[in-house]
């Protein structure tokens, strides 16, 4: 039916109040399983440093009765260090501001500096799983941790016939990326696992892409692998909490800050954050008429030993 005549619709009233609701929805992901793992640890240098060591390999030991006996050669411990990397944002909010009434927040400081912390965190997260060497840095240059990948040479499986190479070990230099990468599968992986056990370790999470998550949810013969139907639900359920094998059982948690060639078979408690300054919010100084804050935090990466922890590398990633 059409409308009256001269219908005084909302579309010609004038002074109609907004409807906006009081609330800002934001879904973006904030998780940084392998930083929020890490034990931390207390840096007093910018150059943070400590040792580790091995016991010898098993040996034939048998002597004669009254025998002279000699000292043997023994081993020295290997000091090793990371390099603090300063993560530092700022945000700068006029006056004006004071007199606003906002929609979802009272001041616009306090919800960008809370939005600036989460940020932060997962630029660390990302740094962590970097594949970068440590730099001291200088005058004109930031210093830089060595991410995880500048650790790992024990324990590796990557594609050795073409470019690919591991790095030292010690976090001067980064891994050598191969140009040629190869899907990751069950195969690779219990290969890292059995390395692992070999050389001592006891790992228990595996950090790894969405892709390569998908990838693992193929392998067989694991125990926490379900795919199937419940009627009284109807429902799917596919997933992987654990995963077991003679070598260890894992606990597999996808992570959107490492690489996604790269997956990570890591002892947790072999790794650790050493910060030398906190996460801290300080007011910078007022050169006019708004006010600034910045957001600053200053750690390093500690790897307590690389023989306790592996990974796959250049892993296909579609």
């Amino acid at each position: 039916m059409a409308q009256p005549t001269n219908t005084l619709d909302s579309y010609d009233v004038r002074g109609i109040r907004e409807d906006l609701q009081d609330i800002i929805y934001d879904i973006s992901p904030e998780e940084t399983p392998f930083y929020t793992k890490s034990a931390k640890a207390k840096a007093t240098n910018t150059l943070h440093e400590w040792q580790t060591d091995a016991l010898r390999s098993s040996a034939d030991n048998a002597h004669v009765e009254g025998g002279d006996t000699a000292p043997e050669a023994r081993g020295v411990t290997t000091r090793l260090g990371n390099y603090t990397q300063i993560f530092k944002n700022a945000v700068a909010i006029p006056g004006t501001d004071d007199g606003l009434n906002k929609a979802g927040r009272a001041r616009e400081m306090a919800y960008q500096v809370l939005k600036i912390a989460k940020e932060q965190k997962l630029d660390i997260e990302k740094a962590l799983f970097a594949n970068q060497a440590r730099s001291a840095g200088s005058s004109v240059a930031a210093r830089r941790l060595a991410g995880a990948p500048a650790w790992l040479t024990t324990n590796t499986n990557f594609q050795s016939g073409s470019s690919g190479a591991d790095p030292t070990g010690d976090g001067t230099d980064a891994r050598t990326d191969d140009g040629t990468p190869t899907a990751f599968d069950q195969t690779k992986f219990d290969s890292v696992m059995q390395a692992i056990w070999v050389s001592g370790g006891k790992p228990d999470t595996v950090y790894l892409s969405a892709f390569q998550m998908n990838k693992a949810l193929t392998f067989t013969g694991n125990n926490n692998q379900r795919s199937n139907i419940t009627a009284e639900a109807e429902k799917v359920i596919k997933h992987m909490s654990v995963y077991v094998t003679p070598w260890g059982t894992v606990e597999f948690m996808p992570s959107r800050e490492n690489r996604s060639r790269d997956v990570f078979v890591m002892q947790d408690d072999m790794w650790a954050v050493g910060v030398l300054r906190p996460t801290r919010n300080t007011e910078l100084a007022k050169t006019g008429d708004s006010e600034k804050r910045q957001i600053i935090t200053e750690l390093t990466l500690i790897c307590k030993n690389e023989k306790a922890s592996g990974g796959v590398f250049d892993s296909t990633v579609s």
